[in-house]
């Protein structure tokens, strides 16, 4: 039996991602006008829509008449008939068995996570919360509802409360929710799915139960919830991030799970059999499924439409997320080599990576189709992300840059405590502003998330843009040197004088206003911008 080396698997590999990447540039040019000229790079946010899909439902729309689902409540209408057939066709996107998930469909990720929060909270004992650092903001604000909460900061703490180490953070009165995203959003890191079947089987924790954010991992990768016993309780997505439309979210529950909601308090229209208002007010809520009683109000049923057909264009055109999933992680790991591999003159980096130790871009188990990164100039100062991001714009690139609504993945990755970043607050700094370095650290990075579209003629169109900026950056460093060594003076000639300008470090006195406070940081800012002008 001939044994196949590494090195020519990788040939291998590459040849037959060479032969997609020129299939996706084919139908790039047909299917999404709107990139000419446009390198996109922020498939994190959302996706693009293609043309056969707009085409597919906008003839639907024509063709089909779609009354609102509960009109026919006794007689299924053509709605409620497609609605249900669209149900089935997201959990066998996922096989999950309909035996033992529901699917509940929502306006996005956020309102999923939500829903599952408004489930929790109305148990009688409240409930305790753990979310991994790598939560996207949407999970973290689960806690304000919680009785206790608390942030893991590494995976090895996850491990550690699973086998039961952390006896303190355990309360078994109470129901315990435990969050993590089985993507960052923040840099692609992959977090273990297993950790939801451990939970369950754990005779530590025997009122636990899993909520996992797929959105980030979805958009590019298939996910697999066929054994129901290891699957999360709750898993939570955005189908524009996979199909750029329609702006649908779900909640996918197992049904074993499905008691908790039996605590929630509000009921909106839709979802109840009867409902009395005066007397001895009652109220008697659908029973016939998960969906029937959760889905508060008309659900957006044209939407639904177009995620069924969503589905069934995507798959046509990328032969589905197995193979988009092989592309996108081949160009990550590309654009990795590029920029970790990149140095300035006196060999010092260019790009500081954010990337966990336990994660590689050769590894699609540990790694998502994500990078996460800031800019060096050679004297080892930074470019501000968003500066970054501007200059990007100007050259048709779009990217993401900020928090990326990521607050512990942000601060654990730039190692900036909650003291430091109330102090950036108080001096000013906002998410996704111009004022993005704060004592001379960034607030914030600059994000690439490929996408099924994506070609790694885009990965070379920004690395040679951004090389471009490296060279205006260390032209503007050498005119600040220049500037402030070696004035020319009219009668000595060339002095090795110093401009001297005093820094404005003032600070305001604590008992003023915070509107006050702002105002002071504010002219600050500015007499320093006069500063580097002069310089």
């Amino acid at each position: 039996m001939k044994v196949v080396s590494h090195k020519e698997m990788c040939w291998r590999d590459d040849h037959e991602q060479v032969a997609y990447n020129q299939r996706v540039s084919r139908i790039r040019k047909h299917e999404y006008p709107m990139l000419r000229g446009l390198t996109y790079l922020d498939h994190g946010g959302t996706t693009l829509a293609s043309r056969s899909l707009m085409q597919s439902f906008c003839s639907e729309m024509q063709s089909t008449l779609l009354a609102n689902p509960h009109s026919d409540a006794s007689n299924p209408s053509n709605t409620a008939i497609m609605v249900e057939e669209t149900r089935r066709e997201v959990l066998r996107m996922f096989n999950a068995d309909p035996a033992h998930f529901d699917v509940v469909f929502t306006a996005n990720a956020t309102a999923a996570i939500k829903l599952v929060a408004e489930g929790f909270s109305g148990c009688r004992e409240s409930f305790d919360y753990f979310y991994h650092r790598n939560s996207h903001t949407s999970l973290v604000g689960v806690r304000e509802l919680a009785f206790h909460s608390h942030c893991f900061a590494s995976n090895e703490e996850v491990s550690d409360w699973l086998s039961g180490t952390y006896d303190g953070l355990r309360d078994p009165q109470r129901p315990v929710l435990f969050a993590y995203p089985a993507q960052s959003n923040m840099n692609g890191e992959r977090l273990p799915l297993e950790w939801a079947g451990k939970l369950r089987s754990s005779a530590n924790h025997l009122k636990a139960y899993t909520l996992l954010d797929v959105a980030a991992l979805v958009s590019t990768t298939p996910l697999d919830l066929s054994n129901h016993f290891l699957a999360p309780d709750f898993v939570t997505l955005s189908f524009y991030k996979i199909f750029g439309f329609p702006d649908l979210g779900a909640l996918i529950v197992r049904k074993a799970a499905g008691h908790v909601f039996d605590n929630r308090r509000y009921f909106g229209g839709g979802t109840t059999e009867m409902t009395t208002c005066f007397g001895d007010a009652w109220v008697a809520l659908k029973d016939s499924s998960l969906h029937a009683r959760l889905e508060d109000g008309t659900i957006a049923f044209r939407s639904i439409l177009a995620l069924n057909l969503a589905i069934t264009t995507h798959q046509d055109l990328f032969g589905g997320l197995e193979q988009v999933s092989k592309h996108t992680g081949w160009l990550a790991n590309r654009l990795y080599q590029r920029l970790v591999n990149s140095r300035h003159s006196n060999n010092s980096p260019m790009y500081r990576i954010y990337k966990s130790e336990d994660s590689s871009y050769d590894d699609p188990q540990t790694q998502g189709a994500t990078i996460a990164f800031n800019f060096y100039r050679s004297d080892g100062s930074y470019v501000g992300p968003w500066h970054v991001g501007s200059f990007l714009r100007k050259h048709a690139i779009h990217v993401r840059t900020g928090t990326l609504c990521n607050p512990a993945g942000i601060s654990c990755a730039l190692k900036l405590n909650s003291e430091w970043l109330r102090m950036a607050f108080e001096r000013g700094y906002r998410c996704n502003t111009e004022l993005d370095i704060v004592e001379g650290i960034p607030v914030g990075v600059v994000r690439i998330t490929f996408g099924a579209t994506n070609t790694i003629e885009d990965v070379e169109k920004l690395v040679s843009t951004l090389s471009q900026h490296i060279l205006q950056e260390e032209d503007h460093l050498q005119t600040v040197k220049r500037k402030r060594i070696g004035k020319k003076d009219s009668v000595m000639g060339y002095t090795e004088s110093k401009l001297v300008v005093e820094d404005f470090e003032a600070k305001p006195s604590k008992d003023v206003s915070p509107r006050v406070r702002s105002r002071f940081y504010s002219l600050r800012r500015l007499l320093g911008h006069c500063r580097e002008k002069m310089l």
